[in-house]
Order: C-alpha cells, then structure tokens, then sequence
C-alpha cells in the first residue's frame, strides 16, 4: 500500500492525540499535526498531504477561513478535506465551502480510518489520473508537432516535385527554373488578393508549375522552331494543354495532381471564348486557370528568353491591359495591376541567371 500523508488541524491537543492514536497501528499512515489554520497553512507546502482533517472552531485562524484559503489556492485546491466537528450545524457551511466529508465528534475510529483510506485513495488516483493526462498532452503535442513537421516536409517535396516536373517541359522550350517559381508565386500572390484561403492559396502555389506539362509531348521541331509557327504547327503545339490535362487525369486523391491538370487544361482559355482547347468563356474557367493566365503572360512578357529580350513593364502592362476582358478577367486584371508592387518585388525575388538550360548543350543554341 502505497503511505498515505494526513494533515490533522485542531487546536485541542487531545482531539489530535486521538486521530494520532486512531492511525498508530497503521504503518502506511505518515500524521503531521497543526494547532490551527495558520500552522496549518504554513506546513502545506512541503507536506502535501494526501487528506486533511479540519476542525472548525480554532484560535487565530478558524477553520472556515483555512477551507477558504486551501480551495482558492490551485496547488491545493484539489486535497479532500474531512471536516471534524461537534457541531454539525455547521457542516452544511463547510460543505458549501467545497470541503468534500465530514465526521462528527467524537470521533468513531473505524469511520476515521476508512473515510481517510477513501479519500485518500481517490486523491492519488485522480492526482495519478492528471499526471498521465499531463503526460498525454505532452507526448500528443510533441506527435502533433512531428507530424506538422513531416507535413510540411512533404507539402514542400510536393511543390519541388512539381517544380521539376514543370522545368522537364520549360527545358524543352528553353525557358528557365525561375519562370516556373515566379509564376507559381505570382498565382499565389493573386489567389491571397481574390481571397483565398492560406490552403488553397498554397494548393495554387504548388499547382501553378505543371501548368505546362504537356509541352512535353510536343514534337521538338514545332517546340524548337526558332521563327513563327504556321497554322498547322500552331494546332499541334495547342495540344500540349489536351496532353498535359490527360498527363495529370485520375489525381481525385491528389489535390495538387487534381488542380494542376485543371490548371495545364484551361490557362490557355481566354475570358472571351476564345482560347482552347474547349473555348471555355468567364467564369467557366476554373479561376486558378483565369489567375495562372495573368500570372504566364505577365512573366513570359517581362523576361529574357534565347529568342527575345524582355518588354518593359510598361509595355506588359500596357499588352495585358489591351487583352481585359478579352484574354483576361477584369476583376483579377485590375486586382493584379493594382497591385502591381507585390509582383514586381516577387520578380525580384527570383531573378534569372545567365545560365542556359542544359538542352541547348544537345541541341545547339537556338538561333
């Protein structure tokens, strides 16, 4: 039996010899005696004792201001206190007080003892009880913030994922890693001004890279044609979008698999109706495919490529705002060009370098 610390509180020195002698056979029972509630309270914090036995009608401080002091103080509001008095008139005072028993004088030694074993024993299985909850919460925190860990790890293998799946078509079409990063978080960008949630602003962010995917199932003489592409050249490169949504079909349980093929099938529709592949007009175009739109455009106008040097912002901005309401959304137009700071620092964030992709060294460098 594990030993059980009683606290016994009365100012008659013989009341407290009685209790004494009540518990004198029992070895697992460890008595501290108080003359009153100001010994009382003073002895509490290194005794901690599993049951207190409280008298009421004491000298310098009773017992009813003791009950007070012990359930109004968190460190030992949780003790039971069995009330020990000749005057039961005032047991329904301590009670309301919060003492959990009480014993009438004079005192029956069995009922002593096994409301004391009670008590105690249900002390230090709920004490027991809190540890382990204590010890719960601190191993859930700890699990909850590894897997958070290794959520966001995996979120952001998803996004290097896409990444590098969107630099495989980019490669091909001698464009850089850094357009995929600015356009993803371009998208991102505008996705937060519309209002979008943080998740599915980060669902876009992650999304926007394989918005050309299809690019890869495009013949190079077409993809790799430094001059202008003919009619019939130009239907097959329109493909990549067709190739790209049926290159990320069945993703359901994918989100980012599952938007990145809406996003490779619709970025090339225009709010007018006519884009392709399907002539999707306003708002049946999925709006992560309407804001990776502005997002492409803008950063293939104001970039370096092999074959172009980069417009100015000015005359982007002057292109992209010919094409409202007809290539574009209005409303996300207009929230991007209000904006238009957010954007350009972002460019900024991610320049280019002066390096040329590794296709080129198979190639030849376009002329």
């Amino acid at each position: 039996m594990e030993t059980i610390h009683v606290l016994a509180v009365d100012d008659e020195p013989f009341n407290l010899d009685l209790i004494e002698l009540s518990f004198m056979d029992i070895p697992d029972i460890v008595l501290t005696k108080a003359i009153n509630g100001k010994d009382a309270i003073e002895q509490l914090p290194s005794l901690t004792p599993d049951v207190i036995l409280l008298d009421l009608r004491m000298p310098v401080m009773d017992g009813f201001e003791t009950l007070k002091y012990i359930k109004n103080d968190s460190r030992f509001s949780d003790i039971p206190v069995v009330i020990v008095t000749a005057n039961a008139e005032e047991k329904n005072k301590a009670l309301h007080l919060g003492a959990n028993d009480f014993i009438a004088k004079p005192i029956d030694t069995v009922e002593l003892q096994l409301r004391t074993f009670n008590h105690a024993k249900l002390y230090k299985t709920q004490k027991k009880l809190k540890e382990l909850n204590a010890n719960l919460d601190t191993l859930v925190q700890q699990k909850t913030q590894e897997l958070e860990k290794s959520l966001q790890h995996a979120k952001e293998t998803e996004y290097e994922i896409s990444i590098r799946l969107g630099l495989a078509s980019e490669y091909r079409d001698l464009e850089t890693g850094m357009h995929i990063k600015r356009m993803s978080h371009y998208s991102a960008m505008l996705g937060r001004l519309w209002g979008m949630s943080p998740q599915e602003e980060q669902l876009l962010l992650y999304s926007a890279p394989l918005h050309d995917i299809g690019k890869i199932g495009i013949p190079d003489a077409i993809l790799l044609k430094p001059g202008k592409l003919n009619e019939e050249e130009f239907e097959l490169m329109k493909e990549h979008a067709s190739i790209g949504s049926s290159m990320l079909e069945n993703g359901e349980n994918y989100p980012i698999i599952k938007n990145g093929q809406i996003i490779a099938e619709q970025h090339h529709e225009k709010y007018d109706g006519t884009g392709y592949p399907k002539g999707l007009k306003g708002d049946a175009i999925h709006i992560y495919a309407r804001i990776v739109a502005i997002a492409d455009v803008f950063d293939a106008l104001t970039s370096k490529r092999v074959y172009k040097d980069p417009f100015s912002v000015e005359k982007a901005v002057s292109i992209m705002q010919a094409q409202r309401s007809k290539h574009f959304d209005p409303a996300l137009l207009d929230l991007f060009l209000t904006n238009l700071e957010l954007f350009l620092q972002i460019k900024k964030d991610f320049p280019d370098n002066d390096e040329i992709p590794h296709i080129l060294s198979v190639l030849g460098e376009k002329k």
